[in-house]
């Protein structure tokens, strides 16, 4: 693993790191975030998934969540969106190819080779962060917004237990009902709609739900409603009476000021559970 850089952040350090990634054939890049307290032990760790044409810079220079992730004693890890590098296969459109990666193992060409997100946050990404720095990895949470609050959704009702609680900034929330889905879960997976399900909230809330708490923002001027359906996800989660917080955010829209104004409170809510 390479250090690419670290700067003193809120008495803790903001660093990014690249390391060759197995699962995805090539080299990936991540931004941790660590609190003073990890100077004196391990931290509990949330993660945070980016949207459509992130990486992991955008989240860790808008969000403002380093703040009260110090505040609270937390890590925050900021994972790249998709594989890199010039062999790795793109799409001449932003929402598909690089940037882009859904957060799901390709099966299909070109993508299947590279595109193998699900295995590296949820397998490869926490081995190195386990074995390289100072985290509790038996304390997890996991946040994201948009393509991301998609991927943290979907990760959490798909792995019992490995996550404490569970939080979406406008999530792709019925990716099998919206163009923001179709087209990627099609080209990444295949025609077989069956394949797609287990990578969709609203699917896996009605099968599975969520064995803890969790917390949903979109905003009422969000310009990509249409696409997200979040009433989908939320009429799914009243069927099951899962433990949510569901909150329609008047006048705020898809953009990071929407995230960094209620960024404290997700932080405050991923703590009070990794502390518990």
């Amino acid at each position: 693993m390479k250090t690419q850089s670290e700067n003193a952040c809120f008495d803790g350090t903001q660093g990014v790191y690249t390391h060759a990634s197995t699962a995805c054939g090539c080299d990936m890049t991540f931004g941790l975030f660590l609190p003073a307290e990890a100077r004196e032990g391990p931290v509990p760790l949330l993660w945070y998934l980016s949207g459509l044409t992130c990486t992991h810079e955008n989240a860790m220079t808008k969000a403002g969540a380093q703040g009260w992730a110090a505040e609270h004693g937390i890590a925050l890890v900021f994972p790249d969106t998709s594989p890199r590098g010039d062999d790795v296969a793109d799409d001449e459109a932003y929402d598909l190819g690089k940037g882009a990666g859904f957060y799901v193992n390709a099966t299909e060409k070109p993508w299947a080779p590279h595109y193998r997100m699900w295995d590296y946050i949820m397998d490869e990404l926490p081995g190195v962060l386990g074995e390289s720095f100072a985290l509790d990895m038996d304390r997890q949470a996991i946040t994201g917004h948009s393509m991301g609050g998609h991927g943290a959704l979907t990760m959490a009702m798909s792995a019992p237990g490995r996550f404490t609680s569970a939080s979406a900034f406008a999530p792709i929330a019925n990716p099998c009902a919206s163009d923001w889905g179709r087209k990627q879960l099609g080209a990444y997976l295949g025609n077989n709609e069956d394949a797609w399900s287990p990578h969709d909230a609203t699917h896996l809330m009605r099968a599975n739900g969520f064995g803890g708490p969790m917390l949903i923002d979109t905003g009422t001027s969000d310009q990509f409603l249409d696409l997200l359906k979040p009433e989908a996800l939320a009429e799914a989660a009243a069927a099951r009476r899962q433990q949510m917080t569901f909150r329609m955010q008047p006048g705020y829209d898809h953009s990071y000021f929407f995230i960094s104004t209620f960024m404290e409170d997700h932080v405050a809510f991923h703590a009070e559970q990794l502390w518990a």
